[in-house]
């Protein structure tokens, strides 16, 4: 009977009872760690009282598949970890140690043995029911007793209180004894308190379990999200680059078959000005780009909807293209106008605007083109016109045959006198036909600016003819150069330049004509041999500044020019050799008698002088020419009937040439040339100014071994 209630106290949810502890503890014995089943894993072990919980919940252990997020472990790749928790509790058993303080040596732990069984020494124990039978025994008073016995029933305290230490003996409980009966009853106190922690403690991890039950749930959801956002970005990207794709090989063709509305508003209504400018080269690429793709065999709907759009919108730039030139080039024929205003502010500043009317309507821009043209050559023609009277008003110096090198101005008298002028035409203003003296300023002079009609109208002082011809020409070279300039840049790259040419010509056509009028006006009747080479010297001076320019259309002006200058400068030499000829040949070849002789003077002779003025003027325009133009051989000529005259003169006058007067006289005369060729002696300058000055030193140097 009391092995059959010693076994009954073994339930069977309770197979794995851990054996008695040594310690003599009213609590059971707590299986050891490494063996059993942790003290606080509450879905293998209840306690007495407390309902036993679902949660498989374990703070010690560290087996993952324990964990509280164990159960919910998803398999959808999810990247969360799994934590483990380090069994880092303490010792139940010394817990209890701290709570109920040391046990004394009365209650000290008996020693059983480990197993829980029946052995043969149990088997043999007597019993001592007081003398009584079993039957006996169960009738008697102590059947309560016996019941207890057969039938199982949890001991409480109070039980224990009423046991002696020879029941708890009797009972084999030995670590049941009175004293520690009596240390748990006064402890009880301590166990509530215990049982009441950990129901706290139960609830706080049941809190704890829903909370990270509920933060899993959240992180799955989380990523759940980010996977379907990682999902949403591939595909938008995806999408993005066949986007970026598509809009690739669309874009240029879309771009150039679309017409904005403000395009076709500027176009037809807007102030003609750089942002319509800017808006026709949209029009204009548009225009081509369709162009080209009408062409293409293939067709589209985009290509026959936006294509009378575009010729329309072209017509109509046409049209006010048209206007507006035309316009313009009506105020240049408005009266004391200036043509290069308009040309930089109204026709460069749009030079587009041609370009664009030639690619589309190229008969139309050619009939612009031609009014033009006739414009500018209305406008100068009419222009220089007006300043080739002003410039005919100027007074000047008329030099005619009498102003020749070999010209008797008084037949009476000697003509042996150093200073000597023309016999001066009446009320002409007195001049010097020989002495070149600061006429050479309008070489020299870097003022590139000509004289105004109005001043030369209001102009009373007398001039070279030299005066008349720079002012023309350097006014004509200057707006020649800016209307090749506009030409250029106007129409081109619309027209070639060799056609850019021909319309420069066309214009300036008339003007040239007038200009070498104007040339054979001042030199053809004059015998003003300096003035016309000092024109010719300006009119090469203006050939290589418009080489420097870059004119190539004006050389045909300059050459004819020159064509002009050059014959009539022989002539005029010509004239001074035939003069000093005529001269020679009337002197005669009868001898002087002595008391002539005696009479006659040394002094040089007034041809002497001119010669030497002329020759220095003509040596000092001449520093940069070289040995072969025309006024090299004629100055040559000159020069030889020179010499002749002056032996002849001495032959008439002082007898034989070598006698001793005869030879003083030439001596005197060439060192009067070669004292007026001094400075161009000093310079040196040119091998025309070498020739001619060691020539006369020759013939010096001839007559003054005996003189």
């Amino acid at each position: 009977m009391w092995l059959d209630r010693f076994a009954a106290q073994q339930q069977p949810g309770r197979n794995n009872s851990p054996p008695p502890s040594n310690r003599s503890s009213p609590l059971p014995r707590r299986t050891s760690r490494s063996g059993g089943i942790s003290p606080y894993t509450t879905s293998q072990q209840q306690r007495p009282g407390i309902s036993p919980r679902g949660s498989s919940l374990s703070l010690v252990s560290n087996d993952s598949s324990s964990s509280l997020l164990a159960s919910s472990r998803r398999a959808n790749g999810s990247a969360l970890r799994q934590s483990t928790t380090v069994d880092d509790a303490p010792d139940p058993e010394e817990v209890l140690a701290r709570i109920l303080g040391p046990l004394s040596v009365d209650v000290a732990p008996a020693q059983h043995s480990s197993s829980t069984g029946i052995t043969e020494e149990d088997l043999e124990l007597e019993f001592d029911f007081g003398g009584l039978s079993l039957r006996e025994l169960a009738e008697s008073d102590d059947a309560d007793q016996l019941e207890t016995v057969d039938t199982y029933r949890p001991q409480t305290v109070e039980d224990c209180r009423s046991s002696s230490p020879a029941c708890c003996k009797a009972l084999r409980f030995p670590s049941c004894t009175y004293d520690s009966f009596a240390l748990v009853e006064r402890d009880k106190a301590k166990f509530e308190e215990l049982h009441r922690s950990i129901r706290a403690c139960d609830d706080i991890l049941n809190s704890v379990e829903t909370n990270l039950t509920s933060f899993r749930n959240d992180l799955a959801a989380v990523s759940a999200d980010i996977e379907s956002l990682q999902a949403r970005s591939t595909a938008l990207n995806v999408r993005l680059e066949n986007r970026k794709a598509v809009e690739k090989a669309l874009g240029p063709i879309v771009e150039e078959l679309s017409v904005s509305p403000m395009v076709v508003s500027k176009i037809a209504e807007g102030h003609i000005d750089e942002a319509w400018i800017k808006t026709l080269a949209e029009v204009d690429k548009r225009a081509m780009a369709h162009k080209k793709n009408s062409q293409q065999q293939t067709q589209n709907k985009a290509l026959a909807d936006t294509g009378p759009l575009l010729e329309k919108l072209v017509l109509k730039a046409i049209e006010r293209i048209r206007d507006f030139l035309v316009a313009q080039i009506k105020a240049l024929r408005s009266p004391n106008i200036n043509a290069q205003i308009i040309q930089q502010q109204n026709f460069i500043k749009f030079k587009d605007l041609f370009g664009f009317l030639n690619r589309h309507q190229p008969v139309l821009a050619g009939e612009i083109c031609q009014a033009y043209l006739n414009t500018m050559r209305w406008y100068y023609l009419n222009q220089f016109t007006r300043y080739e009277k002003a410039l005919l008003r100027l007074k000047l110096h008329v030099l005619d045959k009498n102003d020749v090198l070999g010209h008797d101005d008084s037949p009476t008298t000697r003509r042996t006198t150093l200073l000597s002028s023309s016999k001066l035409a009446p009320g002409a203003p007195p001049h010097d036909a020989f002495n070149l003296g600061r006429r050479i300023d309008v070489l020299k002079n870097n003022n590139n600016l000509a004289i105004s009609s109005y001043l030369a109208e209001e102009d009373t002082s007398t001039h070279y003819l030299e005066t008349v011809f720079r002012n023309f020409n350097l006014a004509l070279i200057d707006n020649t150069t800016a209307e090749y300039t506009f030409l250029a840049g106007f129409f081109s790259p619309a027209l070639s330049y060799g056609t850019i040419s021909r319309h420069f010509t066309q214009i300036f056509e008339p003007t040239f004509s007038l200009g070498q009028q104007l040339t054979r006006q001042l030199v053809s009747e004059t015998y003003d041999g300096l003035g016309v080479l000092l024109c010719l010297r300006l009119n090469q001076k203006y050939a290589f500044e418009l080489q420097r320019r870059r004119i190539p259309s004006v050389d045909s002006y300059i050459n004819g020019t020159g064509m002009e200058l050059w014959p009539r400068l022989q002539s005029i030499m010509d004239a001074h050799r035939e003069s000093v000829k005529t001269f020679t040949n009337g002197l005669g070849t009868k001898q002087p008698t002595a008391a002539v002789a005696k009479a006659a003077s040394a002094a040089p002779h007034v041809v002497t002088q001119r010669f030497g003025q002329l020759l220095h003027g003509i040596l000092a325009l001449s520093t940069e020419a070289g040995d072969d133009e025309p006024v090299v051989a004629s100055l040559r000529r000159l020069g030889g009937e020179v010499e002749r005259f002056l032996e002849g003169w001495s032959r008439t006058r002082f007898g034989e040439v070598e006698g001793r007067k005869g030879r003083r006289f030439l001596y005197n005369n060439w060192s009067l040339v070669l004292t007026i060729l001094g400075d161009v002696a000093l310079e040196g300058e040119g091998k025309m100014g070498r020739e001619f000055v060691g020539w006369v030193e020759g013939l010096k140097g001839k007559y003054q071994e005996d003189g």
